[in-house]
């Protein structure tokens, strides 16, 4: 396993430091330009159409805007939020935060565009449903099947297998503390994702709905309540965010220093902006016009970062203990958690990591699903999937977090790699969508609905006509 660990390592490094960094701050910075500051400009009207949402009743397999939303932020709200910020910090220092804040503020830009392609090339399914992300629009708008297959096989292996073995990994390590067997704590979650992602798309959409606010909402008033405790502490928290960012580091590469790589890198896992998972589940909301999607999956940028991320940085960087601990992680967390409410609280916790890991793990296995099925229709290879999504939870639980880590970065940089490439080129159709949108909006719309002869392809679009239906 060392070899192995090694080799990821090695490859890691190459690629985030000479090539994702720059691609993703490239794409954050373009699309924020051509959007003209959409995720600025047009908060307000996210924050409505969220609102919006919120408990619409559907049938059969359709999934409204609001359970889109939380299937795609139960993937993003997971450990990445508590462990991987604390690992941010204890890795790159104070400064971390910074550049993960940034990520996000750019990032939200590129969310909205590939969401809102998601959403342009979607494709009816049985039932009112529907499926799309990456791998269709690659497909149809790059008219590139070779890249959309290399996709597909991508994003189901790193988020069915690779992000799911570290979901497992969090929990069993939260569980060390009152020396739980990992082994038997990857049995109990492995046979619980059975039960859960064999019942299907429905009831995954289901579950999320009521998860994902849930566990969100109190785990933000804890860290409201810890950071009310420790408000003397806060002006030299945010000076140390803002002035540790800029640090020269030669011995972690110059201007890509510490800081900034472990912001980057974390606030991404967390975020997924760019990374082209996130429009998996954009796509399947049946909603009257593209960009009302990607505004919803834009904003749900924000509340991962600004929101979750944020709170856990809070937590680790009140107590001010990340530099002298030798913990980090989750162990670090329920450390802190300890300091500032109690005994009982890494107890606690361990109740919020399995909410937030777990309900990552079948959002994560949505993503898979639906690119599983766009490689073929046949059950038989979807079944058999499930069965590896269950192998690599067991297989997580028992890894090291070193490994686990490391090849979650590894196949998130090849994600981001294909979907970001993919966006640059098909970019302006989802800008046409935001015009058209707000255009309707500015007339006296109050639903702008979309015609996709404004677009100028139609090539691979299936839906957003007039006799458009679904199959019987």
């Amino acid at each position: 396993m060392d070899a192995l660990n090694n080799l990821v390592n090695t490859i890691n490094g190459f690629l985030w430091d000479y090539i994702i960094i720059v691609l993703l701050i490239g794409a954050g910075f373009w699309f924020t330009l051509t959007t003209k500051f959409v995720q600025l400009r047009r908060l307000r009207e996210m924050v409505r159409l969220l609102g919006e949402g919120i408990g619409v009743k559907t049938a059969g397999n359709t999934i409204s805007s609001f359970q889109a939303f939380c299937v795609s932020t139960a993937s993003r709200v997971g450990v990445g939020n508590i462990a991987g910020i604390a690992i941010a910090v204890v890795l790159g220092g104070p400064g971390a935060i910074f550049w993960m804040w940034f990520i996000a503020f750019i990032g939200a830009a590129t969310g909205f565009i590939e969401s809102t392609l998601a959403q342009i090339y979607k494709e009816p399914t049985k039932g009112g449903g529907f499926h799309g992300g990456p791998a269709y629009y690659i497909r149809y708008g790059l008219k590139s099947p070779a890249l959309a297959f290399l996709f597909a096989v991508l994003i189901s292996v790193t988020y069915g297998l690779i992000y799911n073995s570290v979901q497992a990994n969090t929990i069993s390590a939260s569980l060390k503390t009152f020396n739980v067997d990992p082994m038997l704590c990857g049995i109990v979650v492995a046979v619980l994702t059975a039960i859960s992602i064999f019942g299907g798309v429905a009831r995954i959409a289901k579950m999320t709905e009521w998860i994902v606010p849930i566990m969100a909402g109190i785990y933000i008033l804890t860290a409201l309540y810890i950071v009310l405790m420790n408000i003397g502490e806060l002006p030299a928290v945010f000076a140390a965010i803002f002035t540790k960012a800029f640090t020269f580091d030669a011995a972690s590469g110059g201007f890509f220093g510490a800081a900034l790589m472990n912001g980057i890198k974390r606030g991404l896992f967390s975020n997924e902006a760019g990374e082209g998972s996130v429009p998996n589940a954009a796509a399947t909301a049946d909603v009257s016009h593209p960009a009302k999607q990607g505004l919803i999956q834009s904003f749900g940028v924000f509340v991962d970062t600004f929101l979750i991320c944020t709170a856990s940085a809070f937590i680790v960087m009140v107590s001010g203990n990340y530099e002298t601990s030798g913990l980090t992680g989750i162990a670090l967390v329920q450390h802190d958690l300890g300091l500032q409410l109690g005994s009982w609280a890494p107890g606690v916790m361990v109740i919020f990591i399995f909410m937030f890991a777990f309900s990552s793990i079948i959002g994560n296995y949505y993503y898979g699903e639906i690119n599983i099925l766009h490689l073929s229709k046949n059950r038989v290879y979807l079944n058999i999937f499930r069965v590896f999504v269950v192998a690599m939870v067991y297989f997580g639980s028992t890894a090291s977090l070193n490994l686990v880590w490391n090849l979650a970065d590894l196949f998130m940089a090849f994600l981001v790699l294909t979907n970001i490439l993919s966006i640059l080129v098909l970019g302006r159709l989802a800008i046409i969508a935001l015009n058209d949108y707000f255009r309707q909006k500015e007339v006296g719309i109050e639903e702008p609905v979309f015609d996709r002869s404004i677009l100028p392809n139609l090539e691979g679009i299936v839906w957003w006509h007039k006799d458009a239906k679904h199959p019987e």
